[in-house]
């Protein structure tokens, strides 16, 4: 059942952001950014962690799941660290997801050798 439920809230939310994407003139890249900063706030005003815990991987896989890792990260960081915390604590909490994307991006290419756009 957690699958599930891990399926229908992460398609809602993917279907939520397609439709501000087709209604709206954003760009993507705004978009983006719109999500990791709603992560990061829902985060902050402590909303983020409930909603996660009840929606597992629907909620931690998609950009809101990303934004609120960064706040995590940066919040813990700055307990422990002092000031230079807000600096270096979002890079240490995501190290490890940056970094496979990064590796199964190039991996990716390698095996499906992809071209340039004309």
């Amino acid at each position: 059942m957690d699958f599930v439920k891990a399926f229908l809230i992460g398609g809602l939310i993917c279907a939520l952001v397609q439709i501000l994407m087709e209604k709206t003139k954003l760009m993507p890249g705004r978009i983006m950014v719109l999500l990791v900063c709603s992560g990061a706030v829902l985060g902050a005003a402590g909303l983020y962690g409930p909603f996660q815990e009840f929606a597992g991987a629907g909620a931690s896989v998609p950009l809101l799941g990303f934004g609120n890792l960064l706040w995590k990260g940066v919040k813990e960081a700055v307990e422990t660290e002092g000031f230079l915390g807000i600096f270096m604590g979002g890079f240490t909490s995501s190290a490890v997801g940056i970094s496979a994307a990064l590796i199964f991006g190039y991996l990716a290419s390698l095996i499906f050798q992809p071209k340039m756009k004309k």
